[in-house]
């Protein structure tokens, strides 16, 4: 079983528009969506599952839709956070929040700190993300340290920015599934995803399921991972 899986959630407005709906509709069959899956990675053992909520890019879409997604994460918040509380789950959110309103950034700060000593798997929501402003916030903390002189440039490492990056102290996903048949990252854990195994599904995101994921869990296990070394199946070739 892959430990992290990442998901990067697409296909809202195109499940809405080919039933003749509103992309509010289908941003709020996606939060369905939301429970479905957190519910079966929790069951599958996954320990940890991140999910590509609002990137730092979404901000240019319309104001009546941005309004909406703000309120769908608070609702999700408000309504699920007792079941992923009570099913063990930790929450940590990632992002930049110094633009959020500041009843939601107390609401995420409440809520991470409710679960922070849960045991059981880690929700990690992507919520006004966007991996080359967290990449750029994470060398300004080093850069601030080497002024100081807490740190030489010499120690700047992969390691050292790794533990700068709103991931900190979690794993790099070991599989990343993109649904609505696209295939393109979209600036989402850039970094983290080097040696990623990388699923694009043709599965609009209201429709993914247990079923899809499993399916793409399955596709993960027929993969050998490198690292960047040789095949197993060639080595000594």
């Amino acid at each position: 079983m892959p430990r992290h899986v990442a998901v990067i959630m697409d296909g809202n407005g195109r499940w809405a528009l080919g039933r003749g709906l509103s992309r509010t509709q289908g941003h709020r069959r996606g939060v369905e969506a939301v429970r479905r899956i957190v519910r079966a990675a929790n069951g599958l053992g996954i320990e940890y599952l991140s999910l590509y909520a609002f990137s730092s890019e979404n901000w240019s879409r319309s104001a009546d839709e941005v309004r909406e997604l703000m309120g769908l994460i608070k609702r999700f918040i408000r309504q699920d956070l007792a079941e992923l509380h009570e099913a063990g789950v930790k929450l940590r959110v990632i992002g930049a929040r110094d633009n959020l309103s500041d009843d939601l950034g107390k609401l995420i700060d409440d809520s991470e700190a409710l679960t922070r000593d849960n045991r059981g798997m880690t929700l990690v929501v992507a919520f006004n993300y966007g991996s080359k402003d967290e990449i750029a916030r994470a060398m300004r903390r080093v850069a601030e340290k080497v002024v100081s002189g807490a740190v030489r440039p010499e120690e700047i490492t992969p390691g050292l920015l790794d533990a700068h990056l709103d991931t900190a102290g979690i794993p790099e996903p070991d599989l990343l599934v993109r649904t609505s048949g696209e295939q393109r990252l979209s600036n989402f854990m850039l970094w983290q995803c080097a040696y990623t195994e990388l699923i694009f599904v043709d599965a609009l995101w209201p429709d993914f399921d247990g079923e899809t994921l499993q399916q793409a869990i399955d596709e993960y296990h027929r993969r050998e991972r490198r690292f960047g070394g040789t095949s197993a199946r060639t080595r000594g070739q």
